[in-house]
């Protein structure tokens, strides 16, 4: 191997390590911008769902049926713990 082999083995290093390195930063951006979107459509998706929630219970209350839990939910505590019944 002659010293102009060497030499563009050590280019050829340099560029593949460069592209290397470039393919790295799209992935993560892209996969940031992925994460970012996915974290915006689940917080979307809760509001909805509290949404949805507040338009039963505003439902609940206009039947006069407010005072009985959703069976789906169970009964908490003002501190959020389940209540002894849960347990």
């Amino acid at each position: 191997m002659d010293g102009h082999d060497a030499e563009n083995t050590k280019q050829t290093a340099a560029d593949m390590t460069a592209f290397v390195q470039n393919l790295l930063q799209q992935m993560q951006s892209r996969f940031q911008t992925m994460s970012e979107s996915i974290i915006g459509k689940i917080d979307e998706m809760g509001n909805r769902i509290d949404e949805l929630e507040q338009s039963i219970n505003d439902l609940r209350a206009e039947m006069g049926q407010e005072g009985s839990p959703s069976p789906s939910t169970p009964l908490k505590g003002k501190d959020g713990s389940k209540s002894a019944e849960d347990n």
